[in-house]
């Protein structure tokens, strides 16, 4: 192994990196080390420039100053990345070690700015004030604009094969039994309402993340010793919402952190819907009411070849599983704190990207898998034709509406653990004291044709 480079994808200490990076590719600019580093730069220069707006400070920036200070946000890139981690860790451009990421991104700017901003730089300001921001302004657009997206993906398929097959006559269990019919676009709708409105929640979540500025204590101490005419909490107020965060007025050091907490109870929410289809589809695959179509040169069994394994179901439920326990441990631990601040939740927060990873991959499996499942309709229908006391429902639901206060008595007699035909129910029919026009209509019923408005449910979604 000590041929292999530690930047070898096969060295990779997480899969996430490692066996699923290309799938992970797309979080990189949210997730990645880089990723804070440059979110922290932005806090960073958009303070120095709300704090020149300020009548009662002696910060004075030109246009072009402004343009140049943002331009090193967007022109941020790897050298500049590297360059902060060696201010971090070994000292550079004149710099000892800082041993501190955030205060290595305060003298990474003093590099990028003449000397009178520099007393300016992260004025008043503890490194919870440019965290807790930083971290909201990268897992707001992971979430809207990489997570949201995949599971949009996923509800599109539903929809499909809810349109598709909405009148595709399908046996429903309840239990584990055999109950009644349905079919199985009516089934993949309920799927897809339910996800969508999982992904509203997601998406409430996001727009409603909050963040704070109040200093090290939360109260705006430092901001007021230096300038008490200052309207410190309407600046805070300010400065937060115009980087597109709500505002969080009272707090202690630390962001309260409710606002992810409700963030990643909503993705819960998501995942929960798909674990729970992953099993459906999972249990429909292994009675053989869908088919999967096989990639050309794929494996999918080492040792039986004539086998086509649910995998890509099996490999999200196992994603979405993972995912949901990363979640609730991140919105039970990053909502506490010891009194006014520790540090334990600082290394929590760095795994948000891998939760929110192993989300994408569960998304994208299930997506993958249901673009390649069949559904049998010759299988499905030789089931519901196999089980014709599934009419019974029918039948004495037909007979209460007729007075027949022993309705549900009489098809319990012929059917509870019993092997029961459509013979023997319309022999039960020729007993009954009903008008013909009842007698017909029970010996037109049917398990194939028993579906309600299943295929209106599935077409209105």
């Amino acid at each position: 192994m000590q041929d292999l480079s530690r930047s070898d994808p096969l060295a990779a200490v997480s899969p996430l990196d490692g066996r699923y990076a290309g799938r992970t590719e797309s979080l990189v600019p949210y997730a990645s080390e880089a990723a804070l580093m440059r979110a922290r730069l932005r806090v960073e220069v958009e303070y120095l420039l709300a704090l020149s707006d300020l009548d009662a400070t002696s910060l004075s920036l030109s246009d072009d100053a402004r343009r140049a200070l943002r331009s090193v946000v967007e022109h941020f890139d790897g050298d500049d990345a590297r360059l902060i981690k060696r201010l971090e860790t070994e000292g550079a451009a004149g710099y000892s070690a800082t041993n501190h990421d955030v205060k290595a991104v305060e003298y990474f700017l003093r590099t990028e700015t003449d000397d009178h901003v520099h007393p300016w730089i992260h004025f008043g300001l503890t490194s919870e004030d440019v965290n807790n921001l930083a971290h909201r302004l990268l897992v707001k657009p992971a979430v809207e604009d990489v997570l949201v997206p995949a599971i949009t993906a996923v509800r599109d398929e539903l929809e499909a094969l809810a349109h598709e097959h909405g009148d595709t006559p399908m046996l429903a269990r309840t239990h584990g039994q055999p109950a009644t019919p349905t079919t199985f676009g009516k089934e993949m709708a309920v799927y897809a309402a339910r996800l969508g409105t999982a992904t509203g929640r997601v998406v409430d979540a996001a727009t409603s993340l909050s963040g704070k500025l109040a200093g090290a204590s939360g109260t705006y101490a430092a901001h007021v010793a230096a300038y008490p005419d200052v309207d410190w909490r309407g600046f805070s107020r300010s400065f937060v919402t115009d980087l597109g965060l709500d505002h969080t007025g009272l707090t202690t050091q630390v962001n309260p952190c409710d606002d992810l907490a409700a963030l990643f109870d909503a993705l819960r929410g998501v995942n929960n819907v798909l674990l729970d289809l992953d099993r459906d589809i999972w249990l429909y695959v292994s009675d053989r009411y869908l088919g999967q179509e096989a990639a050309a040169g794929e494996t999918g069994s080492s040792t039986m070849p004539h086998k086509v394994n649910p995998i890509d179901f099996e490999n999200s439920e196992g994603n979405l599983s993972k995912a949901n326990s990363d979640l609730t441990f991140l919105a039970d631990y990053i909502t506490t704190s010891r009194l006014q601040r520790d540090l334990s939740d600082s290394t929590v927060k760095r795994n948000i990207g891998a939760a929110f990873a192993h989300c994408l991959i569960g998304y994208g499996k299930t997506e993958t898998g249901l673009d390649k499942v069949v559904p049998n309709e010759s299988v499905m229908r030789e089931e519901l034709d196999a089980h014709p006391e599934l009419i019974g429902e029918a039948v004495q639901t037909i007979l209460r509406r007729e007075g027949d206060t022993e309705a549900y008595e009489r098809v319990k007699e012929l059917t509870r653990g019993r092997d029961v035909t459509l013979a023997d129910f319309r022999d039960l029919f020729d007993e009954l004291d009903v008008d013909e026009s009842v007698r017909a209509e029970l010996r037109a019923l049917a398990p194939a044709d028993y579906l309600g408005v299943a295929a209106e449910l599935a077409e209105d979604h």
